[in-house]
């Protein structure tokens, strides 16, 4: 089989015309004949090319509401038949069908509909037949036909028709528009099973654009992909390549921050808070923050959900810091930060997370509702004779965030909504609390005052009996032990006030 291929034909019919000229432009000076239905037919007459109607070619006009445009043997055997088929060749001959070598359409936009709150009539009416048909019949005759699936591909046509000259393209060209263009129609099925599933669950389908080669997975040895649209939700500014531990930390990271909404600095190491603290001015919050672990800080995600100033970039810049987040910085913050280049800098954008979490395990995959619960004064249950004072509220809300978003087993010990210290990601919750501890001394922190969050229950009593000795005198925890009565007794009779939430916070 020939490896170039010509195009004399094409249909085109298209919502997004913006990037068409030039296509037009080139398949004209080439000769191509063009074939269209309705505005897309009068755009192309308007920029002076000739342009037959399908209604032309098929004798039948546009029907059922214009559900039936382009349905027609004479459209889809002039896409289909293989050129090197005697066979084909005859019965095209037979029934006069002509030759289309070049596609270009794209679909209804079916979940922008479904986003904008539209009726189901509405949303049904934007299932795509005649645009889908001829998508999958394009491509699954890519020998012979070039297909341009959506506005992504309209570049890539440009080039490689300008590359191989006389409006040709190569085999390895049509087969790569083939993929893309299964790419769109498998991701736009994806959306319309999904709206249809609910929230049934029968079965998984994502649809994920957006694909991005990394430099390497978590360790050099490992590839690495990023599917998503990463700058409809940040804007980098500056710094390298940000790399795959890059955005587990950048994930972790936001996901913490926007539980906030007094001024808050975070500092994230492998996907845990090492330093976190509230403030009213951001420089202090960042100060306070660095202060709870300056050694974990090192090679850290630093975000916040304020502007980042002149003042706190300054105590920023001593910092070695991979990756800055914030909303917005002052020209004079931002001159600073720049300073190191390879620092990445990126501007947080507002933008909304998937309701649902995905991760895959063994052979399958395990999706949740993503954890957005966070407590409030009134939800929090007082348990022991003792009651705690707003000040000890307010730190206890504050622990309560950071441990949800810490590794489990997890405990968090916070003072004057400042992180002190954490123990994650242990293997027991007595283990935890003893790494919280020994970090708080090295550090010269003073435990006493301070509150103690954890992300479960606690199963006996000894963790807030060495919480206690050590200075805490305020718990929150989820309850729901069997066994909460001893740790309700040992509050009572050592004068630790400890309330309960009701809600448990793994994150495994």
């Amino acid at each position: 089989m020939a490896d170039k291929k010509q195009i004399k034909s094409a249909l085109i019919s298209v919502f997004h015309k913006d990037g068409l000229e030039e296509i037009l432009k080139e398949l004209n000076n080439n000769g191509v004949k063009f074939l269209s239905t309705g505005g897309t037919q009068k755009f192309i007459k308007e920029l002076g090319y000739e342009c037959a109607a399908v209604e032309d070619l098929t004798s039948y006009p546009s029907i059922l509401g214009g559900r039936v445009k382009t349905l027609h043997p004479k459209v889809f055997g002039g896409i289909l038949n293989r050129r090197d088929n005697e066979s084909d060749q005859q019965q095209i001959a037979q029934y006069d069908i002509p030759e289309i070598d070049l596609v270009i359409v794209d679909l209804y936009p079916f979940e922008e509909t479904v986003a904008s709150g539209a009726d189901e009539s509405a949303i049904i009416e934007k299932i795509d037949i005649g645009g889908i048909s001829l998508i999958r019949a394009a491509a699954k005759n890519y020998n012979d036909v070039v297909i341009v699936a959506s506005k992504a591909q309209y570049k890539p046509l440009v080039n490689a028709l300008k590359e191989n000259g006389n409006a040709e393209t190569t085999l390895a060209q049509r087969r790569w528009f083939a993929k893309e263009a299964f790419a769109v129609s498998s991701a736009y099925d994806s959306h319309i099973f999904n709206y249809f599933d609910e929230n049934e669950n029968s079965a998984l389908r994502l649809a994920v654009n957006g694909s991005k080669s990394l430099r390497y997975g978590e360790n050099p040895h490992q590839k690495g992909f990023y599917f998503g649209d990463f700058d409809a939700m940040f804007t980098q500014l500056h710094g390298k390549e940000i790399s795959y531990n890059n955005l587990l930390d950048i994930d972790a990271a936001v996901n913490l921050i926007n539980d906030f909404d007094e001024t808050t600095f975070v500092i994230m190491k492998h996907n845990n808070a090492c330093g976190l603290a509230s403030r009213e001015k951001l420089v202090d919050a960042f100060n306070a923050a660095l202060a709870g672990d300056p050694v974990s800080a090192f090679g850290g995600v630093h975000v916040t959900n304020r502007e980042i100033d002149a003042a706190t970039a300054e105590e920023m810049n001593k910092v070695f810091i991979e990756v800055c987040i914030a909303p917005g910085y002052t020209d004079e913050a931002l001159a600073i930060l720049k300073q190191k280049k390879n620092r990445v800098i990126l501007v947080m954008k507002n933008f909304k997370v998937p309701a649902m979490q995905c991760r895959t395990v063994l052979n399958g995959a395990l999706v949740q509702e993503r954890d957005t619960h966070v407590e409030t004064p009134e939800e929090l249950q007082q348990c022991t004779t003792k009651g705690v004072t707003p000040e000890q509220v307010a730190d206890l809300l504050f622990a309560n965030k950071v441990v949800k978003h810490s590794k489990s087993n997890s405990i968090v010990l916070a003072k004057n909504k400042m992180l002190i210290a954490s123990g994650v990601g242990e293997t027991s919750r007595v283990d935890a609390l003893k790494h919280a501890i020994e970090k708080a001394h090295n550090f010269k922190h003073d435990l006493h005052g301070a509150v103690m969050a954890s992300d479960a229950f606690f199963p006996f009593a000894d963790c807030v009996e060495i919480a206690h000795k050590e200075g805490v005198d305020a718990v929150i925890q989820p309850g729901g032990s069997v066994r909460d009565g001893e740790s309700i007794d040992y509050c009572n009779n050592n004068g630790v006030a400890m309330v309960m939430t009701g809600y448990r916070h793994f994150k495994h």
